[in-house]
């Protein structure tokens, strides 16, 4: 696979920067997936419409279907275990409920705004994600991620 083009990757952020700032702006809401989510699915019971929620939800895989067809589609290849990628999905949503926000929320919308809680929480994810490759690639688990 070729690098991807520079032009391409700031476009992508410029668009998703532009969507949280538009959505920000006319809802007064956050562009969080997570919350997103559970209003959609009618978890929630605060934030946009449903409506609002679903047509945001439904945008994330057709966007990505949408650059794989016509800008360029990756080549994907999954090293890990079935049962390890499923107890790292419950262990994202659990710290996603746990944190009160996603990392969209947090590290995409929060940071630009300069929210405190935001910033420790993006700090306290990223870290913890960190801290975990290295114990899975590198230390005491050396092979367990893949």
């Amino acid at each position: 696979m070729q690098p991807l083009d520079p032009f391409v990757a700031l476009s992508g952020g410029a668009l998703i920067g532009i969507a949280a700032a538009v959505l920000l702006l006319l809802s007064g809401r956050v562009a969080g997936v997570s919350g997103m989510l559970a209003r959609a699915a009618g978890i929630a019971d605060s934030g946009p419409t449903r409506g609002q929620a679903g047509a945001f939800v439904i945008g994330l895989p057709l966007g990505a279907i949408l650059v794989g067809t016509f800008v360029r589609s990756p080549d994907i290849t999954v090293t890990s275990s079935i049962p390890l990628l499923m107890a790292a999905g419950l262990l994202v949503g659990f710290g996603t409920r746990l944190g009160n926000g996603c990392t969209s929320g947090h590290g995409v919308c929060g940071m630009a705004r300069l929210s405190p809680r935001s910033l420790a929480a993006t700090a306290t994810f990223m870290g913890a994600g960190f801290l975990l490759v290295g114990i899975l690639r590198h230390g005491i688990g050396q092979g367990i991620g893949g």
